[in-house]
C-alpha cells in the first residue's frame, strides 16, 4: 500500500488534530523549556555554593555558570534538563491530543505498535545506516573542513558514571519527545494541508534546520540532517506508528555516542 494515499483517520470534534502553529509553538516551547531549565539548574547550583561556601548573594549568577563549566556538573544540568523539558512536552501533547495519541494513521500521533513488527528490524537497519551513509555525504560536501557535533563532544570528558546514564537518556528520551515533536504533531498538522507525502519533506527540512545550531550552523550538514529526516518520515507514515520513527531516530544517536566510551578517558 502506498503510505502517501492513506487516509487521515478522523480526529474528535472537540479535540481536532494538530495546526501547524500548534505544532511550531510546541517546538518552540520545548527548546524555550531547556532554556530556562538549564538556567534554573544553574542558578540553583550557583545558590548552592554561596549559601554553603559563603559569598555574597550577587555572585550566584557567577557561581552557576562556573559551575556549568565542569564537564561532570554540566552532564548533570543536561540530564535534569532534558528529563524535565522532555516530560513537560509529552504531558502537555498528551493532554491536549488524548484521542490522537494512540491514532496510527495521520493525523494520530502514532502512539501504537505497527501492524508489521519487521517495520522495527527495517527502523533499526536504517537507524545503523544513515549515519554511515549521511556522514559519506556531509564529508563530501565539507570538502576537507572540519564537521563537528555537539552531541559527540556532550561526552568526550564527564566521569563513566555520568557518562552511561546521559548517553541512554540521548538514545531513548531525546528521539522519543523529537520524535513526537517532528514526526507525530507537526508531521499530522502538515499532512491535513500538503498530504503525507509533502509532510515528509516539510518537515525533513524543518528537522534539518532546527538542528543547525547543534552543528555550528554549517551549510553542508543540512542535507545529512535532512535526509535522516526524510527516512524517519517515511518510517512513521509507512508504519503506521512512531515507534519505528524513535527507534531509527535512536540507534542513529548511539552512533554517534559510542564514540564517548572509544575515544573518551574513563574517569
Amino acid at each position: 500500500m502506498d503510505a502517501s494515499r492513506m487516509p487521515p483517520s478522523p480526529a474528535s470534534p472537540s479535540l481536532p488534530a494538530p495546526g501547524v502553529w500548534h505544532a511550531f509553538g510546541l517546538i518552540a516551547l520545548y527548546f524555550a523549556l531547556q532554556l530556562a531549565i538549564g538556567g534554573l539548574v544553574s542558578l540553583v547550583a550557583g545558590l548552592l555554593a554561596v549559601l554553603r561556601h559563603g559569598g555574597a548573594i550577587t555572585d550566584v549568577v557567577h557561581v552557576g555558570r562556573a559551575w556549568l563549566v565542569d564537564p561532570a556538573s554540566s552532564a548533570i544540568a543536561v540530564m535534569v534538563t532534558l528529563l524535565l523539558a522532555a516530560a513537560c512536552t509529552v504531558r502537555l501533547v498528551r493532554h491536549r491530543w488524548p484521542v490522537l495519541w494512540s491514532v496510527g494513521r495521520l493525523p494520530g500521533l502514532g502512539f501504537t505498535p505497527p501492524p508489521q513488527a519487521l517495520m522495527y528490524v527495517v527502523a533499526a537497519a536504517l537507524g545503523v545506516l544513515m549515519p554511515l551513509v549521511g556522514g559519506m555525504l556531509t564529508q563530501w560536501l565539507a570538502q576537507g573542513h572540519e564537521v563537528s557535533q555537539d552531541i559527540k563532544q556532550l561526552g568526550a570528558h564527564i566521569p563513566l558514571p555520568l557518562r552511561v546514564p546521559l548517553a541512554l537518556l540521548v538514545v531513548t528520551l531525546g528521539p522519543l519527545v523529537e520524535e513526537l515533536l517532528f514526526r507525530g504533531v507537526l508531521l499530522s498538522a502538515i499532512a491535513r494541508h500538503a498530504g503525507n507525502a509533502w509532510a515528509v519533506v516539510l518537515t525533513a527540512a524543518l528537522f534539518a534546520c532546527v538542528h543547525l545550531p547543534d552543528l555550528s550552523f554549517l551549510w553542508y550538514a543540512l542535507p545529512n540532517l535532512a535526509l535522516l529526516g526524510l527516512v524517519l518520515g517515511w518510517l512513521r507514515v509507512q508504519s503506521g506508528s512512531i515507534w519505528p520513527a524513535v527507534l531509527a531516530h535512536g540507534m542513529n544517536n548511539l552512533l554517534a555516542v559510542v564514540s564517548w566510551f572509544v575515544m573518551a578517558p574513563g574517569k
